[in-house]
């Protein structure tokens, strides 16, 4: 039988680092299409990426609409439950900042660069 601890079944949906690092690239960085969550600093490969957005979209978590048709590409955003899950990253984002050596906040120069490097594998 299936636990009913909503801990253990959130955990399913979103226990795993490249889920809710896409999520905080929609949620936190306004990311919304593919190329953009592969400029992420984590490098995220094309196979997870595609299998995490999937799974997030059948989660109810995440929308996709074509903007493209040949070949098809996906606008990807967060549903109203997605969005429920900002308040939990902004805590998971606090608490690595005050309990590990070695994080930071990203710095305009960064989200800068990351936009730049993103301009640069679209064209």
């Amino acid at each position: 039988m299936r636990s009913p601890c909503p801990i253990s079944n959130t955990l399913d949906i979103i226990g795993d680092k490249w889920t809710l690092l896409v999520m905080r690239d929609i949620l936190m960085f306004e990311k919304s299409l593919y190329s953009e969550f592969l400029s992420s600093w984590e490098n995220i490969s094309t196979n997870i990426l595609a299998e995490r957005l999937k799974r997030l979209e059948v989660a109810g978590l995440i929308s996709k609409e074509s903007y493209q048709t040949n070949p098809v590409r996906y606008h990807y955003s967060a549903t109203p439950a997605g969005k429920t899950l900002k308040p939990i990253i902004r805590a998971m984002g606090k608490w690595g900042l005050e309990n590990l050596s070695g994080t930071r906040k990203p710095t305009k120069h960064d989200l800068e660069s990351l936009g730049a490097r993103n301009r640069r594998s679209s064209l």
